[in-house]
């Protein structure tokens, strides 16, 4: 049988998650070298980068050297509506960050993202934010306020990163299938 993991963030614990799972995560930022993780079999808890299975996956992500990308032709590659990180390095990002509270009251909620930078809430459960911060640290900041049944979505406008809380396989799945796929080409 293969091993499933377990995730522990701000005292809680989340998974179990298959080594693909792991994988998509800490591609995409979710999971750090220093995340606490256990193996469901034994239950002890230590860094990510400590497991044997798990260190190949944060190596695939660190940055190597890297050129510049040759910019694809009109009407072909990944659709974005933001810049390249390069470009935006030392900018605060521009976060859209929408909740669906149903543990208790969005109040902590919303006065963490008021700390963290200048916000505005376009709706009674979303709101823009202008941080320093990463949209996986913000991610892993904001939930430390949510309870065991809300859900998170933020969307980072100025990097075109996503990341989520809560969400459940089927809708992970779904928005992970649309936001890597190609824009479709439109018959003129």
């Amino acid at each position: 049988m293969s091993p499933n993991w377990i995730i522990s963030v701000g005292g809680r614990t989340f998974g179990p998650y298959t080594a693909a799972q792991m994988q998509i995560f800490a591609a995409e930022g979710r999971l750090a070298p220093h995340s606490l993780i256990a193996r469901t079999e034994d239950g002890r808890f230590g860094p990510a980068s400590q497991d044997p299975l798990l260190l190949p996956f944060f190596q695939a992500v660190q940055p190597a050297q890297q050129a510049e990308p040759e910019p694809a032709p009109a009407g072909e590659g990944p659709r974005s509506f933001g810049q390249s990180e390069a470009a935006v390095a030392d900018e605060p990002a521009h976060f859209l960050i929408v909740a669906d509270m149903k543990s208790g009251s969005i109040t902590a909620l919303e006065e963490e993202i008021f700390r963290l930078g200048p916000a505005y809430a376009v709706l009674p459960q979303a709101w823009v934010l202008s941080s320093e911060l990463s949209v996986s640290a913000l991610r892993n900041h904001l939930i430390q306020k949510l309870g065991k049944l809300d859900l998170l979505f933020i969307v980072d406008a100025t990097r075109d990163k996503i990341t989520w809380f809560n969400l459940g396989m089927e809708a992970e799945t779904r928005v992970r299938r649309i936001w890597t796929k190609y824009p479709q080409s439109s018959a003129a």
